[in-house]
């Protein structure tokens, strides 16, 4: 069993008015003094949880958490039918990040996250990097169209029966189409009974997809989203269904802004919603950064994973 660090409450938190009517929440932990960190958590719309902390030495970091807009203690939430998700893209949450480095005082941090996270901190990062000192990425992906399509049509190879039901429960125009759009759609229709079949659709088959992963959980994501589910969906079809407002490939095309930013990439090998292909891409790209690919890990991780991702942090705690 790897060892984190103990569990440590917040010395500091608060709403930061991020405007659009939005006030994302926020959260300072360890060491007030220390090297400045953010954690960019997954989803989008997971929101941070208290076990984020424990990877970092609450003795070095500044540690700082918040939730993306319309998750977790931000306000509005998405599962409210009357939150304007027009105000949700990832250009709004680079600019949210950088709000809210700017209220804190900080002037570089170090970013880490995983999965939807390691998107917006490459986005972030490549719009500000002189703003970063290091990054420490899980589960890579960039949410452009390819990587998108592979979640929601492509793994289906590997569970054609579950992936029949999925594609059924999109609407009918759009099911040898954008499916994520499809499934975006059904999420904003007035009837409260139709978003609740299409969350529950769309979480069986994310369940689904992680299902083969040597670590894995029955009902990974189920479990995880719980009373949340509908808006923890409403934001990820929400942003598959546009890609992230980002062309396509571009996060790789624009690697090379982070050269000088030391990076740590650390991917399952056994990740079949997210092959290592992504990964493998970047890290050609980014100058100066170390791929690290863990063989016994998918996507939801592994003791080797989390050992990883300790030691990468540790690593840059005094650099």
């Amino acid at each position: 069993m790897v060892e984190l660090y103990p569990h440590i409450e917040p010395y500091e938190q608060g709403m930061l008015d991020v405007g659009d009517g939005n006030q994302v929440y926020w959260e300072a932990c360890g060491n007030p003094e220390g090297k400045p960190a953010l954690l960019v958590h997954g989803g989008p719309g997971s929101g941070c949880v208290p076990r984020h902390r424990r990877y970092f030495d609450p003795d070095a970091y500044r540690l700082v958490l918040f939730d993306q807009r319309g998750c977790g203690r931000s306000r509005p939430l998405a599962e409210d039918p009357a939150t304007d998700m027009r105000h949700n893209t990832t250009q709004h949450l680079i600019a949210d990040m950088e709000l809210l480095r700017e209220h804190l005082g900080i002037g570089r941090w170090l970013l880490h996250g995983g999965s939807w996270g390691s998107t917006l901190i490459l986005a972030y990062a490549q719009r500000y990097p002189e703003r970063v000192s290091e990054i420490v990425l899980t589960a890579i992906t960039t949410t452009r169209r390819a990587e998108v399509d592979w979640l929601t049509r492509g793994v289906g190879r590997f569970f054609p029966e579950a992936w029949d039901r999925f594609r059924a429960g999109a609407p009918e125009a759009y099911r040898d189409g954008n499916l994520a759009a499809g499934y975006a759609q059904l999420m904003e229709d007035p009837d409260p009974a139709v978003r609740a079949r299409a969350a529950g659709e769309w979480l069986t088959w994310e369940d689904t997809v992680v299902s083969l992963e040597p670590s894995g959980v029955p009902n990974a994501y189920t479990t995880h989203v719980g009373a949340d589910m509908q808006g923890f969906v409403r934001i990820v079809t929400h942003y598959f269904a546009n890609a992230a407002w980002l062309p396509e490939d571009d996060l790789l095309r624009n690697a090379g802004k982070l050269a000088g930013i030391p990076g740590v990439l650390l991917h399952g090998r056994q990740d079949i919603g997210g092959p290592v292909q992504t990964a493998w891409e970047l890290a050609r790209a980014w100058p100066g950064s170390e791929l690290v690919v863990v063989e016994d890990s998918g996507h939801t991780g592994s003791e080797t994973m989390r050992a990883g991702i300790r030691d990468a942090l540790d690593r840059f705690a005094t650099r």
